[in-house]
């Protein structure tokens, strides 16, 4: 207790010292001094859900308000009025903030000498530095060294390192830089020949020699490989669906896109408008459909009994997170079930944006619908996309035609059924008053609905879809589908006139189903499916206006159901419907007319050129049409099943609204690169450089909000975020360019003791990156040095070897069928990706399994990395193929194993490790010697001698120096 006195007593005099500080003490920044105290200590009890006592920390209005004590929390200019200062300083453990069940000792004194230093400077506000758009000054920061920056950037990089009493590290030598630059640009190792040539070039011109490398690797095709390895993982890419079962599904040519993408240096505003919205665009060029299965890549559960719009939801709140994450690294699933704990996000705000997404087609069934063709013949996906969206619009524009007539028909009576029989007789029938009818009992998939009654003319017949409640909230059904109806008339005697169909109009076309397929047995329909989300209507219209023959006739509705959802494992039903008559014979005339038939005509002809194209199809976005917009609204507590209040599309307001509210998804993807965003070039430019220097200039990839790490080089942020999206309008090639061509990058990696202690992670970039080598680059670099690489771009993915038994799949019985010939040696982007089991290879060193999106892998260093690399079939296979390029190079072992080290590291091997290499050569030859069945299980020849120098080649591939770059 007298410690604790004379803690509080300690903090009183800081504050008394505060008081007493003259005008020309230093300003408090918020943002800098103040929120991260707040954020640290104050706002899990105090912000966004937790709003205890009143009190909240993450907007202006409640800091300057009153508590539910009615004490102002903060009064600006006077802490001594200002509750906050008082429960923070007082010696009472009942009333003290932070409370001591949460922290035990009081708030550090210099904290509360800053928090009453800013209240008594009038407690200026500031919104958090990612919510403010980037600036920079047109002049760049002063430094000594003005000959050491290479780039702008440097300067940034300079100042900040003399501030610090600190210099830069020297230049590296050639081949560290060139195996850095190339592994970090291209994803695989320069070979000793790029080597030899970027010597000699380099001795001429140091200057022009690396410019000429960085262009010949922004140039290369693999570029467009090693960037979409981490776009990949950002859009959870994977070649199967996920959950339980996991089954194959056709999505590579998306990965091949994105491969496209960054070879072609697709300005990245138009590589993101393409993939969130490439099918709102009024030209789509041929890739833009396919672009849209970044959002298709989401998980699709196929497992019987699951509810599938529960998985839609998933999916469409999956996709609402990996847009915030990918785009504008911002924690936003926060917000799903309660506003932000630590930004100013309101609840709703999530549900306005996900609205977004919330009127796409997909709705988790197993066809993966809707789907695009992608052409066998590339040259012939332009005319695949003219077709597709003609088929569409022409399909569309005939139900409008007649829909038009169909709600101006007159004449309508309420069909009542003096009988209805429900088949099997398991179920029945009722009709209230008002015409309504309602299923009840057991009602199996293939029920059948008879109802008879008193008609007249039938000019059309009218069914309208009921949901079981009144209330929009509650529209949360299993869907109702009829997948035929068919009517006929029946005669006093029993004799039937069947009354012949000749076209379905509906209120609206949606869904995996065509109306017109209720005419035709099948299990497909017209309702809604695979839920129901809102009332429906159709007009059955006969081929001809047709009449009772007498009064005795009775009119004969009969209703087939089908149609199953949730995995094929429920029905759907009629459970509340209503059926209505007229003889007027309007719309069956139009539907008779010689340019309707002629419209039927042309449509099958298009249908016939477009499926005379051959190539494989795959899932992507497709927007449904203004009338059938499913209707968004809050989920109370982020449960779906409980709903709240309806919402229209709309973007957080903290983040900068676009002039003209946004929409659709096309206009939100444009918001997103827009200027008026403040963090998607300062996401982008941050996610560069990590992948450049190891780490973000803001370390969080994936969170720039309050609770994410503070920048390092703040200015360098907004310069570099303000020198990509305006000074190369986006185009992330030059950007590299300047990166791989600067001063800092072109560092030593190499370190010092002083070094260490003064920046143990290199945050100040003191010396050059040093980063392990991504699960990717592992494979690919083993591929290399041994010769193996197919560098064939994009088609299928591949089945390369792997451990027997990885692989079990469950209900699909399907294997994994080791690639022969030139697809075995494919590089890691193409190898097949199961999320259940993906390659253990991947795995172990850091891939992710992509059922949701991966913002950055976090490197890990376990001996499983080196049971991979020295036992997995694949990473043998590549130690004999190097072992015969090493055993190419002389006959000893010395040459043999030196040239096997230049191979790898570009470097000679030091005399010492020379030694060391020959005593472990030595020592296996002798093993062998001693065990000739294992000589003859490893080596093709045999031999004890090549078997020796195959595992010195496995040692060097997995040395350090080989698995960092």
């Amino acid at each position: 207790m007298l410690m604790k006195l004379a803690i509080t007593h300690s903090i009183v005099s800081l504050v008394a010292a505060a008081h007493a500080a003259t005008a020309a003490e230093p300003q408090v920044s918020f943002n800098r001094d103040v929120r991260p105290i707040l954020t640290k200590n104050c706002t899990t009890c105090h912000g966004g859900v937790m709003k205890a006592g009143g009190v909240s920390f993450l907007y202006r209005d409640d800091v300057l308000g009153s508590g539910e004590s009615g004490d102002p929390v903060v009064v600006p200019g006077d802490p001594d009025r200002s509750e906050m200062i008082r429960r923070i300083i007082t010696d009472s453990a009942v009333v003290r903030m932070p409370p001591p069940e949460h922290h035990p000792d009081p708030l550090a004194g210099e904290d509360v000498e800053t928090l009453v230093r800013w209240i008594r400077q009038g407690a200026q506000w500031e919104e958090h530095w990612a919510f403010q758009p980037p600036t920079a000054d047109d002049s760049l920061p002063d430094v000594v060294d003005a000959g050491w920056p290479a780039i702008a950037a440097d300067r940034f990089i300079l100042a900040r390192l003399e501030q610090e009493n600190m210099a830069p590290s020297p230049e590296a030598p050639a081949a560290e830089w060139l195996r850095r630059v190339s592994l970090d640009l291209t994803g695989l190792p320069p070979t000793l020949e790029d080597y030899d040539a970027f010597a000699t070039a380099h001795a001429r011109d140091n200057d022009a020699a690396r410019a000429a490398v960085v262009d010949r690797l922004l140039a290369s095709p693999h570029f467009g490989e090693r960037w979409a390895s981490v776009w990949l993982d950002l859009a959870r890419y994977s070649d199967t669906y996920g959950f339980e079962k996991d089954p194959h599904r056709d999505i590579w040519p998306y990965r091949d896109w994105v491969v496209d993408a960054f070879n072609a240096d697709m300005p990245y505003d138009q590589f993101t408008i393409r993939q969130l919205a490439g099918d709102l665009l009024e030209k789509p060029e041929p890739g833009d459909l396919i672009a849209t299965a970044f959002h298709r890549n989401t998980q699709n559960n196929t497992e019987g009994g699951t509810d599938d719009e529960e998985y839609r939801m998933e999916a469409v709140v999956d996709r609402t997170n990996t847009t915030w994450t990918a785009w504008n690294g911002m924690t936003f699933g926060c917000v799903q079930c309660h506003d932000h704990p630590y930004d100013p996000i309101p609840h709703h705000s999530y549900y306005e944006f996900l609205a977004f997404f919330n009127n796409t087609e997909d709705v988790d069934i197993n066809s993966d619908f809707p789907r695009t063709k992608v052409a066998a013949d590339p040259g012939q996906q332009a005319e695949v996309v003219k077709l597709e969206r003609l088929l569409q619009s022409f399909r569309n524009e005939m139900n409008d035609h007649a829909l038009e007539t169909a709600r101006s028909l007159g004449g309508w009576s309420v069909f009542t059924a003096s009988e209805a029989v429900v088949s099997p007789d398991t179920g029945q029938l009722t009709q209230a008053s008002d015409g309504d009818i309602s299923a009840s009992g057991t009602t199996p998939n293939a029920a059948v609905f008879t109802l008879r009654g008193q008609a007249s003319g039938i000019g059309a017949i009218k069914l309208d879809i009921l949901p079981l409640s009144d209330d929009p909230a509650e529209w949360d059904e299993r869907g109702a589908v009829v997948t035929r109806m068919e009517a006929h008339f029946i005669a006093a005697d029993g004799s039937r006139r069947a009354l012949e169909m000749r076209e379905v109009v509906a209120d609206f076309l949606a869904g995996p189903f065509d109306p017109n397929d209720s005419l035709r047995n099948g299990n497909q329909g017209f309702g809604e499916f695979p839920m129901m989300k809102s009332p429906r209507t159709a007009w059955f219209v006969p081929a001809a206006p047709a009449e009772p023959a007498a009064n005795e006739e009775l009119l004969e509705i009969t209703i087939h159901h089908g149609a199953v959802c949730n995995g094929d494992n429920q029905n759907t039903v009629l459970r509340r419907f209503r059926l209505e008559t007229t003889a007027d014979p309007a719309l069956a005339g139009q539907l008779a007319s010689p340019e309707r038939t002629e419209a039927w005509t042309q449509h099958q002809g298009i249908q016939r050129q477009y499926h005379a194209i051959e190539g494989i199809t795959i899932p992507v976005m497709r927007e449904r049409s203004e009338a059938a917009r499913r209707e968004t609204r809050i989920f109370i507590r982020g449960n779906r099943t409980t709903l709240d209040t309806a919402v229209e599309p709309n973007i957080p307001e903290i983040f900068g609204r676009p002039e003209t509210p946004a929409i659709n998804r096309l206009d939100m993807a444009r918001w997103i690169v827009s200027n008026a965003n403040p963090t998607s070039a300062r996401v982008l430019a941050n996610r560069l450089w990590a992948e450049m220097f190891g780490t973000g200039i803001v370390e969080t990839l994936g969170d720039f909000g309050s609770s994410g790490a503070v920048p390092s080089h703040p200015e360098l942020l907004d310069f570099l975020a303000l020198r990509l999206r305006d000074h190369h309008q986006w185009h992330i090639k030059p950007f590299l360019r300047e990166l791989a061509l600067s001063a800092t990058y072109r560092q030593s990696h190499r370190t010092s003791p002083e070094l260490v202690d003064s920046d143990p992670r290199n945050r100040l970039l003191a010396r050059g990156p040093r980063q392990r080598l991504t699960a990717e680059m592992v494979r690919d670099q083993g591929l290399v040095v041994s010769g193996l690489l197919n560098p064939a771009l994009g088609g299928p993915p591949v089945f390369p070897p792997q451990p027997d038994g990885v692989w079990n799949s469950v209900y699909s019985g399907a294997s994994w069928d080791t690639s022969d010939g030139p697809d075995r040696f494919r590089r890691a982007l193409y190898t097949y990706h199961k999320r259940t089991a993906a390659h253990p290879g991947l795995l172990t060193f850091d891939a992710p399994d992509r059922d949701i999106c991966t913002d950055q892998r976090l490197p890990t260093n376990t001996p499983l990395q080196a049971l991979v690399t020295l036992n997995d079939p694949a990473h043998i296979e590549f130690a004999v193929a190097f072992a015969a390029r090493m055993a190419a190079a002389g006959p000893d072992p010395q040459t043999r194993l030196a040239h096997g080290y230049r191979m790898v590291t570009l470097r000679e091997p030091t005399p010492e490790l020379l030694e060391i290499l020959t005593t472990l050569h030595h020592n296996a030859l002798e093993d062998y010697r001693n065990a000739p069945d294992e000589a003859r299980a490893l080596a093709p020849d045999g031999s004890p001698e090549r078997a020796a120098l195959i595992l010195a080649a496995n040692t060097l591939l997995n040395s350090d120096h080989a698995l960092n770059r």
